[in-house]
């Protein structure tokens, strides 16, 4: 028996090449569901640690597990064909030593099919990046305004107002790029800044709220989306409004349900009769 033909699916290396040919696209994803749906219309998806807010309803990255990760990993790579996918790395699984990071790399790839992994840090985690491509990991770095470090950063503040902001920023991307990430995020940074970094990287340089100036650009989806309205990141462009549409069917189903109105299933549910 033949094995069913799949679709090939982007790698690393095409993701590398259209630096300088197109804009790269990229959302997040955290379920089959939705990974199905973004598929066909992004060139990675990204699992991102972010789903232990928007999932789990955390206020930070900081509690995800590794065992989360790998669960919605799982699940994205099976409810795709054509899109790279990349797993983050949750926070204490990678940065205590390199070896600590391929361990928890290889696992999330082995157990999910993803193909690569994100990690952020720049300048200190450079070795780390080295060591795991080395050995087969691909890697998206991620500089700038890093979520992990949100209390060494005393909230998500826009990175490189001042020069010895921009310098650092400027030495992680350079670090990063080095080592070996095929590509990084770029998030929170000032568009002169994020513009001459994009300029200068010889690898792709996906933004996050560091303006149109990179090479690509990637979203939460549900902030895409407007699942969600308590708070809207100014960065966001909004392409839908579902957070209300979801809450009017709500309303409606409960409507439904309190009235017993189903429409078309008047007789689905008719007891049997005895003889």
């Amino acid at each position: 028996m033949s094995a069913p033909v799949r679709s090939r699916r982007t790698s690393v290396a095409d993701i590398r090449a259209l630096k300088g040919v197109r804009p790269i696209v990229s959302l997040t994803a955290y379920t089959a569901p939705m990974a199905q749906l973004l598929d066909p219309h992004v060139d990675f998806l990204l699992v991102g640690d972010s789903l232990g807010m928007v999932v789990y309803g955390f206020e930070t990255t900081l509690p995800v597990t590794v065992e989360m990760m790998i669960a919605h990993g799982g699940a994205v790579v099976r409810g795709s064909n054509r899109s790279l996918v990349i797993v983050d790395l949750p926070f204490g699984s990678y940065q205590a030593s390199r070896e600590d990071a391929f361990r928890t790399a290889s696992r999330i790839l082995s157990e999910t099919g993803a193909q690569g992994v994100k990690l952020e840090g720049g300048e200190e985690m450079a070795e780390t990046i080295s060591f795991l491509t080395e050995r087969g990991v691909p890697v998206l770095a991620h500089v700038g305004l890093t979520p992990q470090l949100v209390n060494s950063f005393g909230g998500y503040k826009t990175q490189g107002r001042s020069e010895a902001e921009a310098r650092k920023v400027r030495a992680d991307a350079a670090a990063v790029a080095e080592a070996g990430a095929f590509a990084f995020v770029l998030e929170g940074t000032l568009e002169p800044l994020a513009r001459e970094i994009t300029a200068a990287s010889p690898v792709p340089v996906i933004g996050i709220g560091a303006s149109p100036e990179c090479d690509g650009q990637i979203l939460v989806s549900e902030d895409m989306l407007g699942l969600f309205n308590e708070f809207i990141p100014r960065h966001v462009k909004r392409y839908a409004n579902l957070g209300a549409s979801v809450g009017e069917a709500a309303a409606a189903y409960a409507a439904d349900v309190k009235a017993r109105v189903f429409p078309g299933l008047e007789n689905t549910f008719q007891p049997k009769r005895g003889a």
